[in-house]
């Protein structure tokens, strides 16, 4: 069993940061060590906090080891991406060659890095540097002329003249319609 002895400021000090640390990992575990030099037993401190025995052992040992200090640094394990190293490179290619898809993304990385990574992790990393996936759009078939015409002369402008005269009213989509047919 891990013993620990606070003295007034350090219990002062845990005080204050079980309530008004930034990070809530602090405020907790600055909360379980005071618990302990109060005389409560293990298991109900972890019972209460909601962690695991292991893990409150692990706060004792940080107290021991460094005191409030040690307490109240965040330590999180953060992998770093091999393709880091070469962000630099890889946003300048991307940026004067896009390309059109996340494959061709895929073999450019492993071409100019060596790296090959999976699409997700290429669509991450591409995301990550402020690339962003654009849509294309369906390029509509050919038009034909004739019918556009026909369209035009038989059902699009007796309808204009119509709502000149007051008899109807022409909505937006007409309007775009009608746009789109002579440019």
């Amino acid at each position: 069993m891990i013993r620990i002895n606070l003295s007034d400021a350090d219990i002062d000090a845990l005080r204050h940061e079980r309530y008004h640390h930034l990070h809530p990992r602090v405020q907790q575990k600055a909360e379980a060590i005071l618990m302990k030099s109060q005389g409560f037993k293990h298991k109900d401190i972890c019972k209460f906090m909601g962690i695991s025995l292991n893990t409150f052992r692990e706060y004792l040992r940080e107290y021991q080891e460094g005191g409030i200090e040690r307490i109240k640094e965040v330590r999180f394990h953060k992998p770093k991406s091999q393709l880091d190293n070469h962000i630099d490179t890889l946003e300048n290619y991307f940026r004067e060659h896009p390309v059109s898809s996340v494959k061709e993304a895929m073999d450019k990385i492993e071409e100019l890095t060596g790296l090959h990574r999976s699409e997700n992790r290429v669509r991450e990393f591409l995301k990550r540097i402020g690339m962003k996936r654009r849509k294309v759009g369906m390029i509509p078939a050919k038009a034909d002329p004739e019918k556009q015409e026909q369209f035009i002369e038989q059902q699009l402008n007796p309808r204009l003249e119509e709502a000149k005269n007051g008899e109807r009213t022409v909505f937006l989509w007409m309007q775009l319609t009608l746009f789109l047919l002579l440019f």
